[in-house]
C-alpha cells in the first residue's frame, strides 16, 4: 500500500469542498474554500469537530493560490504524512472512462474534450486539476467520475429514441451521482448483505437528486440521462420534462436558449413550484400550501420513479435513502414509502424519526435505510486503488 495522505477536492462553481484523509484513509479534517469570485474564505474543520484556523482572500484571488493555501494546510494538520495524491470528482467520464484514472495531459485534454456534455460543472471541475499541475507539476491527482458507476447498465437503458448517429455521437444516457451510489452500495453490504446482493433502489436526495436501481450493488438503471436535469425534480430544477415544453419556450416565447437553461437549472423545481425555496426544511416548515404542494410533488416523482426502477428490478429488496433531504427530512421518507406500499414496504415510525439505519418495520418485505453518503470518502477509496494499482504496476 502506497503511504501518504489523500486529499479529496469537490469542486463546484463558487466552492471547493476538501477532506484530508490521513495513511489508511482515516478522515483527518474536511472543510471548503468558498466564496470564489466574490469573497473566497478557508475553513476547515479537524475530524473531532474542532474549527480550525481559516483565512480571507480578495475577491480576484487565483485557483492556484487558493489552493496553495490548502496545501499549506495539508503539510501543517500532517506534517509526518507526505500528500500522496490528489482526488477530483469530475462529473463527466463520458464513455472512455469507466474507473478513476491518474491524470495526465492526454487525459485532461479527453475531459476537457466532455466539456459540452456537463458545461455548468466540467469546467469547475477541472478548474483545480489545472491549478495543481501548475504549480505542482510532480503531484499523483486522480480524476473520479461520477458516471463510472453506471457503465455497468444495460444498452437498453443507455439509448434515447434517437437516430443511431446521435446514439454513436454520444447523445446517450450517463447517470450521475455515482461516487455516491458507489459509497451507498459499499456501506449496504456491511450493514445488510442479504439486501445488498438483491433488488436495491438507492435514492440520492439533495439539491441534486436521483435514484439508482442496483443488482447485487451494480447499477442496472438510473433517474438522470443524458444531464443531471434530467428524472426527478431538485432544489432548482425541473427535472423530467416533455422536450416539447422547450420546443415551446424556443419558438412561441421567443426565449433565448440561455434563458431556458436558466430556467430549467436555476429556477424551477422546488423553488419554481413553491415560489419560496429550494430548501425542502424551509418548505417543510412553512404554512404555505404553495410549500405543501411543491413537497408533495417532490416526493410524488420519487414514487413515480420507483416504480418504474422496480420494474426494471423485477421487484425490491431494499430502499436506501441518503443526500440531505434523504438524511435528514423524516416527512419526506414517510410520504414516499408509503407511496412504495403497494410493494409491501412498511415503515417504522420511531425508526423513521431517529434517521438512521434501519427505518423499515420488522414486517415489511423491502428492508429501508438511512445511510449517510460520503463522496469523499469513496474519492479516496478509489484514489488509493489508483496508487494500489500503480505500486503493484
Amino acid at each position: 500500500m502506497t503511504p501518504g495522505a489523500i486529499l479529496a477536492l469537490n469542486a463546484g462553481s463558487s466552492s471547493i469542498k476538501f477532506a484530508l484523509f490521513a495513511p489508511g484513509r482515516v478522515r483527518a479534517a474536511h472543510g471548503a474554500i468558498s466564496g470564489i469570485g466574490t469573497a473566497p474564505r478557508f475553513t476547515a474543520t479537524a475530524a473531532d469537530g474542532t474549527a480550525l484556523p481559516g483565512r480571507e482572500f480578495p475577491p480576484a484571488a487565483t485557483h492556484e493560490a487558493m489552493l496553495g493555501t490548502l496545501l499549506d494546510f495539508v503539510a501543517t494538520h500532517l506534517p509526518g504524512a507526505p500528500l500522496a495524491a490528489v482526488g477530483h470528482r469530475v462529473v463527466h467520464g463520458g464513455q472512455a472512462f469507466a474507473a478513476p484514472v491518474r491524470v495526465t495531459p492526454s487525459v485532461l485534454a479527453a475531459l476537457d474534450a466532455l466539456t459540452p456534455l456537463a458545461p455548468l460543472h466540467q469546467p469547475h471541475n477541472l478548474a483545480p486539476i489545472r491549478a495543481l499541475a501548475a504549480t505542482n507539476p510532480q503531484l499523483v491527482q486522480v480524476a473520479c467520475f461520477d458516471t463510472a458507476f453506471h457503465r455497468s447498465m444495460p444498452p437498453l437503458a443507455t439509448r434515447f429514441a434517437l437516430p443511431r448517429t446521435l446514439h454513436d455521437a454520444g447523445i446517450r444516457r450517463y447517470g450521475f451521482h455515482g461516487l455516491s451510489y458507489a459509497w451507498l452500495a459499499a456501506r449496504l453490504r456491511v450493514i445488510a448483505p442479504e439486501v445488498a446482493a438483491g433488488r436495491v433502489i438507492a435514492a440520492h436526495l439533495g439539491n441534486g437528486a436521483s435514484l439508482c436501481a442496483m443488482r447485487g450493488g451494480v447499477s442496472v438503471e438510473t433517474t438522470m440521462g443524458f444531464t443531471a436535469l434530467d428524472g426527478l425534480m431538485m432544489g432548482t430544477r425541473c427535472g423530467a420534462l416533455d422536450a416539447g415544453v422547450v420546443l415551446h419556450l424556443l419558438e412561441q416565447r421567443g426565449m433565448a436558449p440561455a434563458a431556458v437553461s436558466d430556467l430549467l437549472y436555476n429556477r424551477s423545481g422546488l423553488l419554481g413550484v413553491s415560489g419560496i425555496s429550494p430548501d425542502m426544511h424551509v418548505l417543510l416548515d412553512s404554512p404555505d400550501p404553495r410549500a405543501a404542494e411543491a413537497v408533495a410533488l417532490f416526493c410524488a416523482r420519487i414514487v413515480r420513479e420507483a416504480g418504474a426502477l422496480a420494474a426494471a428490478l423485477g421487484g425490491l429488496d431494499g430502499l436506501v435513502f441518503a443526500g440531505g433531504i434523504g438524511e435528514h427530512a423524516a416527512p419526506v421518507r414517510e410520504t414516499v414509502c408509503a407511496g412504495l406500499g403497494f410493494l409491501g414496504m412498511r415503515l417504522d415510525p420511531a425508526a423513521n424519526a431517529a434517521g438512521a439505519g434501519r427505518i423499515s418495520a420488522p414486517d415489511s418485505r423491502v428492508a429501508a435505510f438511512v445511510i449517510p453518503t460520503d463522496e469523499e470518502a469513496m474519492i479516496a477509496t478509489e484514489v488509493q486503488e489508483v496508487l494500489d494499482g500503480q505500486a503493484a504496476g
